[in-house]
Parts: C-alpha cells; structure tokens; sequence
C-alpha cells in the first residue's frame, strides 16, 4: 500500500477509535453508554454508506467531478478514482486520435479499402476510392452483403476461398479500360479487408515492354543472318591470324542468336493465357530425348542417370514442355563440374507427378533463389558467361509450367548440387502409352 494510501487508512481508523471512545464517555456521563456507543456507531455506518453512494455517483457519472477536499480514506478513493478517470479519458483521446489518422490515412490511399464482417461477408466500412473503382455508396452499401454489392465481378466463388483466396485480376465491368487487382487480407478472426488496385498502367507498361522486346529481337534477326553469312565465307585456312578472332566471333554470334531465340520464345510465353493446343505427351520418348540431350551436351564428363517410376504420360504441350525440361537438363549440365553426376527423375507424387533433375554442381545461395527465374538474373555472371547461358531459361521454365498450371520448387545447397522439381497436378497425368514406352526401351 502506498504510504499516503495507508496514513489515510490509519487516519479513518482514529477517527472511529476517537467517536466510539466519546459516544462511550457520553453514555458513561448520562447514564446509558450502550445506547450511545450504538447510536454512535449506526451513525458511523449510515455515514460510510453515503461515502460510498457518493463513489457509486462518481463511477456512473459521465461528467468530471473534482474530488472533494479531505484526508481520510474516502477522499484518498475518491481522488484514486479521479486520477484514474482522468488517465482513461487521456488513454481514450489517444486511440480517437490515432483511429481518427488511421481512417484518414486508409480514406486518402488511391486503392480501394472495404473491411467486410467474415461470417456474414456484410460491409462494415470503405474509403473513398471504392467510390469509383468499386462503385460503393456510403451509406446505402454499409452493412450490405458484399457478393450483391460487387455482383457484376461474380464474386462469391473467390470469396469463398477466405484465406487461402489468391490475388485476382479482372477487367472493371464499370469500366472497360481498367483492370483491377482484388486481394483478400484476413487481419483479424472476425474481419476481412478487400484491397482493390488498379493495374491497367501496370499491365500497359509490361505490355509495351514485351511488345519491345519481341520487336527487337525479331528486327536482330535479319543482321545476326547477315553476319553469320559472312562469318561463313570466311575461311580460317587462309587467314591462319584471323583464326581465334574468327572462331571467337562465331561464338558470340552463336551466342547472340540463342539470346534472341530465347527473348522471342519468352515474349510469346508471357502474351499467352493459356495453351493454343493440347496433346498427351508421352513422357518416355521425352526422358530418352533428355538422356540424349544430356549426353550429347556434357561430352563424357558427367555421369548421367535417368529414372522413370511415374508410369504415366502428361498433358499439355509436348513442345512447350520439352524446352522446359530440356533447359532444366542443359543448366544442369553446365554448372556441374566435370566428374559430376546429372539425374533425372520422373515419378508420382500424390494424384499427379514430378519431374526432378538434380545436379551435384555449384550450388545456389540461398539469398539467391526467390529471384533465380527473373529473367537475366545471374548468381554468378563470370561462371554463367563461361557457360554460354543467356540468363532466360529458367524464366522460360517457370512460364511454360505456369500454362500447364504446375509449379516450380527449387532446392539448393552451395558445393552440394541443386535440384529442379516441376510438380503437375492430377488433372494433367494421363494414363501411359504402353506402346509408345515399349518403342523407347534399350
């Protein structure tokens, strides 16, 4: 107890000794000291009792009251319960100050904030951008179900998904020229917060950035063909000193022409929503197009191992995905040292099936691998020049398996080796070929 709290208490306790003491003198002096003392001692009660009808007031009153002057306990209550309403209203002031910013801070951000109720997927607040990209009213929209208030985007399937609701992209039904970016954050049990974007600069920008690239790239064909062609007329023998310049410049026009091959084929794969045509791919002449390919690549300097437990084919672009996999193989090759070995395995996961190919190369620093298939993304660009790699193809992979709705997972340790999974889901295993896998083995 603090020490005023407590000389307060031992104050109030003298102050009773002292009025029991006189009310039984009194009584001793006029005859009756047991009525007196309790007389005395009701009065002390009742007078306790209006102490503490005065606290009640006090607690229930919505205006601040001054503590009374005073030094017993009552009055040290009394101005405890002052100076702890005082803290509140302080402490209350403060948090409407700060919603007061928040909500200023939410209603002035160019996206589009609504905070939606999780059970019932009603409306409890948004800000003024859902106005005009959301085409919500305050207060007409306020407590509506949010499905009927957006019904022209159809909704309710993607806000049935809850958490686990991925980011959708969607052409404005209001209008036409805006693409908006829905994402569903659950920020608390009972609360959801739709954020809505408008992308349409975004989308415009990327795509003028492909349509540059593709132009590019398909406007250096013509001269890299020219170059080439000289660089076939020319004849080391006879030229002996042009011979390593001439070798250097076939090289790098090589080099230079894979490079455009790559940034065309990448331009084509991110222009696509989905695959122009659909086939079963039999996976056992593809793993045996792969073993050769790896074969072919390494030259005798790796061993090369191929194992194929799946038993079934897959579904999509037998194109598409041979270059995908191919990539896969032929980076494995180029960043494993000679003596190392190179395995690719085809097996079943769950309903669907994965595609490994594992390498006991260099290895990929962790700090590297959420940007490993940004396109033109090196690790090393001393090692990746010496490999003649363009810097594209796991870019390409990650396309390719984003069209046939699979996914890409890598795993890596420095000095220990990689490995390249491509997960398919069951919707794209097929049963196998049994002919078409007979025809294949040795």
């Amino acid at each position: 107890m603090p020490p005023r709290s407590h000389s307060a208490w031992l104050r109030t306790l003298g102050q009773l000794a002292l009025i029991l003491m006189g009310a039984a003198l009194l009584g001793l002096a006029i005859g009756y000291p047991w009525p007196v003392i309790t007389f005395a001692a009701l009065g002390v009660v009742a007078w306790h009792y209006w102490r503490l009808r005065n606290v009640l007031l006090r607690l229930t009153a919505r205006q601040r009251l001054k503590p009374p002057l005073g030094e017993g306990i009552w009055n040290e209550l009394d101005r405890l319960l002052h100076r702890s309403q005082s803290e509140m209203r302080a402490r209350k002031k403060r948090l409407i100050e700060m919603l007061r910013a928040y909500r200023a801070a939410a209603a002035a951000m160019p996206d589009a904030i609504v905070v939606v109720e999780r059970n019932s997927q009603r409306i409890q607040w948004f800000n003024h951008s859902a106005n005009s990209l959301l085409q919500l009213r305050y207060p007409r929209d306020i407590g509506a179900p949010l499905a009927d208030r957006l019904q022209p985007l159809q909704l309710s399937h993607w806000l049935a998904s809850g958490r686990n609701a991925e980011t959708l992209e969607i052409a404005s039904p209001w209008n036409p020229a805006v693409t908006l970016s829905l994402r569903l954050i659950p920020y608390s049990d009972d609360l959801w917060m739709l954020v809505a974007r408008d992308v349409s600069r975004l989308l415009q920008l990327e795509q003028m950035r492909r349509d540059f690239v593709a132009n590019v790239s398909h406007e250096l064909r013509t001269p890299l063909t020219v170059v080439h062609g000289y660089l076939d007329m020319l004849d080391p023998d006879e030229h002996p000193d042009w011979a390593p310049m001439l070798a250097e410049m076939q090289r790098q026009s090589q080099r230079m022409t894979q490079l455009v091959e790559d940034l065309l084929m990448l331009s084509r794969l991110e222009s696509q929503d989905s695959l122009p045509a659909e086939e079963t791919v039999a996976m056992a002449p593809m793993i045996a197009t792969l073993r050769r390919e790896a074969a072919a690549l390494s030259q005798g300097r790796h061993d090369v191992i191929v194992e194929d437990t799946a038993g079934v084919d897959l579904w999509g672009s037998n194109k598409e995905l041979h270059s995908a996999f191919s990539n896969l193989v032929s980076n494995a090759v180029r960043y494993t040292p000679a003596g190392g070995t190179i395995r690719v395995r085809f097996r079943r996961e769950d309903k669907g099936a994965v595609l490994e190919v594992t390498d006991s190369g260099y290895g990929i620093p962790a700090a590297h691998l959420p940007r490993i298939t940004e396109r033109f993304y090196r690790v090393s660009t001393s090692r990746s020049r010496e490999s003649g790699g363009t810097g594209l193809g796991l870019s390409i992979v990650k396309h390719v398996l984003n069209l046939h709705q699979a996914r890409l997972e890598i795993t890596s340790e420095v000095g220990r080796g990689s490995t390249f999974s491509c997960h398919f889901g069951a919707d794209r295993v097929r049963p196998r070929d049994e002919i078409a896998y007979s025809e294949v083995l040795p």
